[in-house]
């Protein structure tokens, strides 16, 4: 785990391995930004020309190291990308420090301290640079040899790199309360984050609904969140047939996890659910090749719900939330759901199977219905629900639905703040008459065009007459299969945690209404 220290000392004077300085694309070329001056003094004033004549442009993400000259304590200097340089009078955006201290992160493994020198101008930038410093240094080498072998090598190409040790963040002030609390929240974020990414990333075999329910468990008793787990009898003695249903074609069992934060002094309380099926064969409606070896992340709502309330937890926010973790192996067998079969939900209702690959919608069903009889104030459920989703945003957007508009507009506003990519997606009432079914309640399939609106609109049937309730759709970005940027990584991303654990500090401070 990386490391992160606030500190006073000079760019100049300061012992670590690199220093990192900030670059940005001027109208005349790069030009240093704040933070960096002593650096830039250490070269004469022409640490600019040197980057542009090592074809540095400033462009985001764009990194370059150059050995240090005399007068810096740090032997090698690296210059990171920030994008276009503001305005006179702008600062940086939060988003373009936490790509920036990202990129440099990533290319620093196997390094044991650096000390970050980009412009951090009050708190905000503070938390912006340590997020993505911290996202940025994550790795994940469990199946790589293990941390030992990593230790070992070292980083010499014959093992995995272990992530840079230690970020010293220049510019921040230990002893200013806000910069202090700012750092605080960043890593108990990114630890969480990180979590989730570890979960994604774990092979099915290993991570099966019974063993994510024990990680669950374990993080709540260290943090202080109740936590309830029903296995398949208590599951089968519920009634909630959606969740058995997916669940009862594999030897792993499905759970349903509940885990309470609450707070003595909370007057809202968000209730969240997601998505978590462990692996996604599609069931008898087999994926075709191609399209299953990445199904260990159709957990990943799961992941994003269950870091969300740990986060919210060890950041001791006043308002209640409760995440519910629908977890299932969605297999093909003899026991298997078929399609054409009728489920009875949790809710009462009857579900035609048409499609048995169409399975998150049916735990998240159970698990909607079941979280509306606590009667929150609103309902947010995560998942990884449709590859509609993806051809209508793309792999770094997820879609917001929602039966409410006005909340629906502060999810968006709230995931652009930190720095997550969404859009609004409507409900359009008349694709709701492609799911009646001559022999059920509703059919878990409709048509085929806007196949991502048809699924909110079958999950917005299970939710509490009267209760606000958001859908966000994260196919697209939850796993990322091209090269890493900024601070994304290759595979398990944890989308939406960020975007949660905002509202959820906003619905503390009663911004939310």
């Amino acid at each position: 785990m990386t490391a992160l220290t606030l500190s006073t000392a000079g760019a100049a004077t300061l012992r670590a391995d690199v220093i990192v300085v900030g670059v940005a694309k001027g109208a005349g070329g790069p030009v240093v930004a704040p933070g960096a001056e002593a650096v830039d003094q250490a070269f004469d004033g022409k640490l600019a020309a040197v980057l542009e004549t090592l074809g540095a442009s400033g462009a985001e993400g764009e990194v370059t190291k150059l050995p240090a000259p005399s007068g810096l304590k740090a032997p090698v200097v690296l210059a990171v990308g920030l994008g276009s340089a503001p305005g006179k009078d702008e600062a940086y955006a939060s988003e373009a420090l936490r790509r920036a201290a990202g990129s440099a992160s990533r290319a620093l493994s196997g390094t044991k301290k650096a000390a970050f020198a980009l412009p951090v101008e009050d708190a905000e930038d503070v938390e912006a640079v340590a997020e993505g410093a911290l996202l940025g240094a994550y790795a994940f080498t469990v199946y790589l040899g293990g941390e030992k072998s990593a230790k070992k090598n070292g980083g010499n190409g014959n093992g995995p790199k272990l992530p840079l040790g230690e970020v010293a963040l220049l510019g921040a002030k230990p002893r200013d309360k806000a910069h202090k609390a700012a750092a605080d929240r960043a890593i108990a974020l990114t630890d969480e984050v990180n979590r989730a990414r570890d979960l994604i990333n774990t092979p099915p075999n290993d991570l099966t609904p019974e063993a994510f329910a024990a990680v669950a468990a374990a993080a709540g008793k260290e943090h202080g969140v109740k936590v309830q787990v029903l296995d398949e009898k208590a599951l089968a003695k519920g009634g909630f047939g959606g969740i058995l249903g997916v669940g009862q074609g594999s030897v792993n069992p499905p759970r349903l996890v509940k885990l309470a934060y609450t707070h003595p002094e909370a007057e809202k309380t968000l209730a969240l659910v997601g998505k978590g099926i462990t692996y996604d064969s599609g069931g008898i409606s087999l994926k075709p090749p191609g399209h299953n070896e990445t199904m260990k992340c159709d957990m990943s709502g799961a992941a994003a719900v269950f870091a969300a309330v740990i986060t919210a937890a060890r950041l001791g926010l006043r308002v209640n939330v409760t995440g519910w973790l629908a977890l299932a192996e969605n297999m093909p067998s003899g026991s298997a759901t078929r399609p054409g079969d009728v489920l009875r939900m949790y809710s009462g209702k009857t579900v035609e199977v048409l499609n048995t690959d169409a399975e998150g919608r049916l735990v998240l069903a159970d698990a909607l219905t079941r979280a509306s009889e606590e009667n929150p104030d609103a309902i947010v459920d995560v998942a990884t629900l449709t590859g509609a989703m993806i051809l209508a945003l793309g792999n770094r957007t997820f879609g917001i639905m929602s039966n409410d508009d006005a909340f629906r507009t502060s999810l968006h506003e709230i995931a652009g703040e930190v720095g997550e990519a969404s859009w609004p997606m409507p409900l359009p009432a008349d694709l709701r008459k492609g799911m009646d079914s001559p022999t059920a309640d509703i059919a878990n399939m409709g048509e085929r065009m806007g196949g991502g609106l048809v699924a909110g609109l079958f999950l917005k049937e299970f939710v509490g007459e009267g209760i606000t309730w958001a859908h966000l759709d994260i196919a697209g970005p939850a796993f990322h299969e091209g090269a890493p940027f900024g601070y994304t990584p290759k595979g398990g991303t944890g989308s939406a945690i960020r975007t949660l654990v905002r509202l959820a500090e906003r619905t503390a401070a009663g911004d939310l209404g």
